[in-house]
């Protein structure tokens, strides 16, 4: 099996205050359970419920990330502080979770330290995790209703 490794770059304008806000931590994310290898694998990070989980233009940071295989690893810079995480498995690749008629969701989709998703999604504290310098390292597996 093969395993996506990517990291986000900083736009050259931002690299000064990342540098400054040292935020050479890295945030490791391993993904499995895809159900086959169309697509891509859409990943955000939240700071603060605001936006949580599906609102992009709220996320501290967001993309679409190529994946082969079953399982995907996706590595994030980015500073220390606490981080609200949701990926999809974006099937189509028109970078969003598609629903059926009911709202339910017809592509996989998880978060972080993988609660039980009924009805609604967790909620923001849920689905957080404490990044830490060097390297923190979380797992998702993705659900398909």
């Amino acid at each position: 099996m093969l395993h996506a490794v990517l990291a986000i770059a900083v736009a050259p304008g931002c690299a000064q205050a990342v540098a400054d806000a040292k935020s050479d931590c890295s945030l490791v994310i391993h993904i499995d359970g895809f159900r086959n290898q169309k697509g891509d694998v859409g990943v955000s990070l939240f700071t603060s419920p605001e936006g949580w989980p599906e609102k992009n233009d709220k996320a501290f940071l967001h993309g679409p990330h190529p994946f082969s295989g079953d399982k995907a690893t996706v590595t994030l810079e980015v500073p220390a502080g606490r981080y609200g995480i949701a990926v999809i498995h974006d099937e189509n690749s028109n970078h969003k979770l598609d629903r059926n008629f009911f709202g339910i969701p017809k592509e996989g989709f998880g978060f972080a330290n993988n609660p039980k998703v009924f009805l609604t999604p967790p909620d923001f504290k849920t689905a957080s995790v404490d990044v830490a310098c060097p390297v923190t390292e979380t797992s998702i597996h993705l659900n398909y209703k």
